[in-house]
């Protein structure tokens, strides 16, 4: 969470609209460059020099409903300081397809219906005890 000041000085830099969208989608108030966006319209942004060490960088998800996943494989080693250059400025770091690899991206199905479920081929440990009446006489 920011101090009053800091948010008043951020709200003074990105206006009202982009800081109400702020407050619901990350919570707390950031001002910084624009780095990229990648193919999904997920924006990636910098502040070396106002923001906490390693809360320098950070993602603006395009869907509220976001999921990590979304991230791309250069953008994510980006964000987690593997590398200092954005994959708009390395080469090596840019996403090719590559012929084995799905053409589209598959979200994650974790607590979803159609998430992958388990299931057990042992043999329970115990039985459930079923009553049986006898008939009356």
């Amino acid at each position: 969470m920011s101090t009053l000041l800091r948010t008043l000085r951020n709200i003074r830099k990105i206006g009202l609209k982009d800081f109400g969208h702020q407050m619901q989608n990350i919570g707390d108030t950031k001002a910084g460059a624009l780095i990229g966006s990648d193919r999904y319209g997920n924006k990636y942004y910098e502040n070396l020099a106002e923001e906490l060490p390693l809360r320098t960088r950070w993602v603006d998800y395009k869907d509220h409903e976001f999921d990590p996943s979304q991230i791309e494989p250069g953008w994510h080693a980006w964000m987690s300081y593997m590398v200092d250059k954005p994959p708009t400025e390395d080469p090596i770091l840019q996403r090719r397809v590559r012929e084995w690899e799905p053409k589209e991206h598959r979200p994650t199905l974790t607590w979803s219906r159609s998430g992958y479920k388990p299931y057990s081929t042992t043999k329970a440990k115990y039985s459930p005890w079923t009553p049986v009446a006898k008939a009356r006489q």
